[in-house]
């Protein structure tokens, strides 16, 4: 038997839903304002896994204008044996403002789980995080997080149920409330339905996305309940096991109950795979926060458990609920994880670039960036300043480890002190760093220095800038565990060379950064990214010779 290491999935890759088909795995995790929207992972073994595709590609939302953390959350990955289809239902947050949460909620199908997907089918606007379940008799359910919004009321709300029409879309008869959770956490959401041994479990998330989040469950004869809570009632996985009374709190940050003595943070948010040789796992998010701190730049990552069932209850394998950063892999198996899967490379040799690149808030384009109009180069159209929601020219990658270097080469020539081109690091449209060339203040050269986003607040480093003879640079991040050297080499240069000092961007985290009022700030993650800006006339390109990420 082999042993797994936690997280199986590096950086953003919250909410994962994990389904089987055969032999193959699945994973769909949450993109909120990324491009293209929701991820999806495959493996054949549950340690390694690689992104295969993304689900929303054919402008099914549009996520211009979305703040953070709103936009595609909680997607629910399900297969429908009878039918032979993949289905995947997930919620599009559009407001946040006022903690009144309105949401759109859909799902989509497929013949393959790399699409084409089909068009959306509305489900509903109750609330967040839909799951799809599909009895054996045929009919189909959805449950979901009915948000609260009456004064006095236990918040979120109730976890509800309904028949739901997967021909045309919307429910059939009434939401039936369910519960408000199986422990005293509170916080219920994200419910999924599963059928074993003659009885429907209610699979939730609990003590909000933070660190008092957990895994409850409880089981019913009938599909509408009433449900009887886990004996123990404690959250059957979870990162912080002492007990918690918050029912009705709406905190989702809850750092009183950081945990010291665990590497992993924040575990939560789960969903339920059997294997062909009945052996039973759960894929739950977690996060590692920089040592000595409550920030997590990663964001929340996915991370795998093994249970087991005991007396018609499941549980994790060694007995506990407290999550692990290893698990024991399936019996007879032999793999490694493999080392180094989340370096990039990428010298933009092909028609296509690496899948991994996502943009925020709109979606990738030939007429802004493609591969075709340089060759062996990856040319980027600028566009609105990277404080903007609608079209910033970025293209980034999910940052996956706290120490790496991130690296590239640019030629850009300007004609306007409004374009620029670069490499950088970003959370959302008011946090990020950012390298770049441009001209100087006086337009009569090019030269290379730092723009700096910290809350919505503008810092332009004029006093470190070095002068690019040939509109040319290789621009170089190294980011050592929330602290960033940048570095550049010029063509007539064969060392690398410091520009300025080391920076602390600590709060390129979900917890530093300005989210909704009333939420912890964000919870999707840090990004790497190369782009440009063009605040003239929106004809300025850069060309990149090459786009790699070393973790160490």
């Amino acid at each position: 038997m082999t042993t797994i290491e936690n997280p199986i999935i590096k950086g953003m890759a919250p909410d994962p839903s994990i389904i089987r088909v055969g032999a193959d795995y699945y994973i769909a995790t949450s993109t909120f304002h990324w491009n293209p929207a929701v991820q999806i992972f495959h493996s054949t073994d549950l340690a390694n896994w690689e992104l295969s595709s993304y689900a929303l590609t054919n402008h099914e939302v549009d996520l211009r204008g979305t703040s953070t953390p709103a936009g595609i959350w909680a997607p629910h990955l399900s297969y429908d044996p009878q039918s032979k289809k993949y289905w995947l239902a997930y919620s599009h947050m559009q407001n946040m403002a006022g903690r009144e949460f309105n949401s759109d909620s859909f799902a989509v199908w497929a013949d393959n789980i790399n699409g084409p997907w089909s068009k959306p089918l509305y489900l509903t606007s109750i609330g967040f995080d839909p799951a799809l379940f599909h009895d054996s008799d045929g009919r189909h359910y959805v449950s979901i997080l009915e948000w609260e919004t009456r004064t006095g009321y236990q918040a979120p709300g109730h976890i509800v149920i309904a028949e739901v029409n997967l021909d045309q879309g919307g429910i059939i008869g009434d939401w039936q409330r369910v519960t408000t959770g199986f422990t005293t956490r509170g916080c219920a959401e994200a419910p999924q339905i599963y059928k074993h041994d003659g009885y429907y479990y209610l699979l939730i998330a609990a003590g909000g996305t933070g660190y008092a989040h957990g895994v409850e469950i409880g089981r019913s004869k009938t599909i509408f309940g009433p449900y009887e809570p886990n004996p123990t009632g404690e959250p059957i996985i979870t990162s912080a096991p002492q007990h918690l009374f918050s029912l009705g709190d709406p905190d989702a940050g809850h750092f009183e109950m950081y945990n010291p003595n665990s590497l992993m943070q924040k575990a939560g948010h789960g969903s339920l795979v059997q294997t062909p040789t009945d052996e039973w796992y759960i894929t739950h998010l977690m996060s590692r926060p920089l040592p000595e701190t409550t920030l997590n730049p990663l964001g929340r990552e996915t991370s795998l458990q093994k249970m087991v069932w005991r007396d018609g209850w499941l549980q994790m394998a060694d007995g506990s609920n407290f999550a692990k950063m290893t698990t024991p892999g399936m019996t007879g198996s032999q793999i490694t994880q493999l080392a180094n899967a989340d370096d990039i490379d990428d010298q933009f040799e092909q028609a296509t670039y690496d899948l991994r690149f996502m943009t925020p808030y709109h979606e990738q384009a030939a007429h802004w960036v493609n591969t075709t109009e340089q060759p062996h180069h990856l040319r980027i159209y600028g566009n609105n300043s990277f404080f903007s929601q609608i079209n910033p020219a970025i293209m980034a990658t999910r940052a996956t480890s706290l120490d790496y270097t991130v690296q590239t080469k640019v030629t850009f020539q300007a004609d306007h002190y409004s374009e620029s081109a670069g490499l950088g690091l970003y959370y959302d449209s008011n946090n990020w760093l950012y390298a770049r060339l441009g001209l100087n203040d006086t337009e009569d050269g090019t030269i290379l220095r730092i723009l700096q986003a910290k809350l919505g607040e503008r810092t332009d480093d004029s006093h470190h800038q070095i002068v690019v003879p040939n509109q040319t640079a290789e621009i170089k991040l190294v980011y050592h565990f929330g602290v960033v050297q940048v570095w550049y080499r010029l063509a007539t240069q064969n060392d690398w060379l410091k520009l300025g000092q080391s920076i602390d961007v600590s709060y390129l985290s979900d917890e530093g950064v300005n989210g909704e009022p009333g939420e912890i700030g964000g919870f999707t993650g840090l990004f790497n990214f190369i782009g440009a800006i063009d605040a003239h006339q929106h004809d300025s390109f850069a060309d990149f010779d090459y786009y790699t990420v070393q973790n160490n």
